[in-house]
């Protein structure tokens, strides 16, 4: 056999004609070696090659596949990638109680678990719940500005954190029962609390990004789902129905209503167009608290306590997935994903009872209040 090219060895310019024979059955061009020795020396960085090709995560910094759980089996497409370290917070910006403690527990939630019983906001405590909505929207929108195809969801959690400081505001996930991020980015088969990695987003994927704000005492919550470059038809269905799960449960709230009447309105909707209801996460009460009474859940013929009243403060956040509503956990403890591996969207909004209806805190403060995806429909 003639000779083919130069051994890719480091340091070796020897003319090579042995090749790879991974390369040749993925059909990678080059890989030539002029020896076996040469090619079993170098085999490590090499095989980085073949993980790339097959789609597979590498951490470049360590020069290897990445791979935290071999004996895990995925449920989808979607990998892992390497984090960054966590991120910090000036000491001058004003912390929830868990943002120091080395477990993460939020105490004050904590001394109220198992109660039913719904705080009703005075007018001080309502203000402070419209300041911190507004803020948390602006931290959105931030994030909305740089999701795109090639950006990581590290790289959009650290805008998410700098916006978060510059409105002098900390960012509620952050140490959150040991919650490693400011925000949670959920993508393609992730239902909720996806942790921002290092893999970039793909032309045609689905991101959900979910920002709270602490600021001066009160937490403002919300979450979209972005569409990523272009997007398949169906993909973008499942994106519309959710945020029409959305607002025809909004469009329920006012006193007297009750809370378990927002899932029969939700699944009922997500139904007619073939989809299901994620029944393992739920609305909640927020205000001084980041999660307290009541429960919200998205899905029908639900036990839910409670019926509203003017000064209510609480989330509705469904999650629509396009197989089955089952949910599983990686084993990060937090990534939540589909059990069948198909796509999953959210939506959220947090909301105030009024004495006729409701005022969306967190709404997009543009001229329609559409959400962005509505801006490449």
């Amino acid at each position: 056999m003639s000779t083919l090219g130069t051994c890719e060895s480091p340091g070796c310019t020897a003319p090579a004609k042995l090749q790879c024979p991974t390369c040749i059955k993925l059909g990678i061009q080059g890989s030539f070696f002029c020896t076996q020795e040469c090619f079993k020396g170098n085999w490590k960085t090499h095989k980085i090659i073949h993980a790339l090709a097959k789609g597979e995560t590498v951490d470049a910094k360590k020069d290897s596949i990445y791979n935290p759980w071999p004996y895990y089996h995925f449920t989808g497409k979607l990998r892992p990638f390497p984090q960054s370290e966590k991120r910090t917070v000036p000491p001058n910006i004003l912390r929830p109680d868990y943002a120091d403690h080395h477990c993460g527990y939020p105490l004050s939630e904590q001394a109220v678990k198992g109660s039913s019983q719904i705080k009703i906001l005075d007018d001080e405590e309502i203000e402070g719940m419209r300041v911190a909505c507004k803020l948390g929207r602006e931290v959105l929108d931030e994030a909305a500005r740089v999701c795109d195809v090639g950006v990581t969801t590290d790289e959009i959690d650290r805008v998410v954190h700098e916006a978060c400081i510059e409105r002098d505001c900390y960012p509620s996930p952050l140490n959150y029962y040991e919650f490693p991020a400011s925000c949670c980015t959920s993508v393609n088969e992730v239902i909720c609390h996806g942790i921002p990695d290092t893999r970039p987003l793909k032309d045609g994927d689905i991101c959900n990004v979910d920002v709270t704000v602490y600021h001066k005492g009160f937490h403002g919550d919300l979450n979209e789902t972005f569409f990523v470059g272009n997007v398949d038809n169906k993909h973008k269905n499942l994106v519309k129905v959710t945020y029409e799960c959305l607002m025809k449960a909004i469009d329920i709230v006012k006193p007297g209503e009750k809370y378990r009447e927002i899932g029969n309105i939700i699944q009922k909707h997500a139904q007619a167009h073939g989809y299901s209801v994620v029944r393992s996460y739920c609305g909640h009460g927020i205000h001084r608290l980041f999660h307290t009474a009541p429960n919200v859940p998205h899905y029908a013929k639900n036990r839910a306590v409670g019926v509203m009243k003017p000064g209510h403060c609480f989330t509705i956040e469904p999650m629509i997935s396009m197989g089955s509503w089952k949910d599983e956990m990686w084993p990060d403890k937090w990534t939540a994903v589909t059990t069948d591996g198909q796509w999953s969207a959210q939506f959220e909004q947090t909301l105030l009872v009024t004495e006729t209806g409701c005022d969306i805190l967190t709404k997009r403060r543009n001229e329609s209040g559409l959400p962005h995806f509505m801006d490449k429909l």
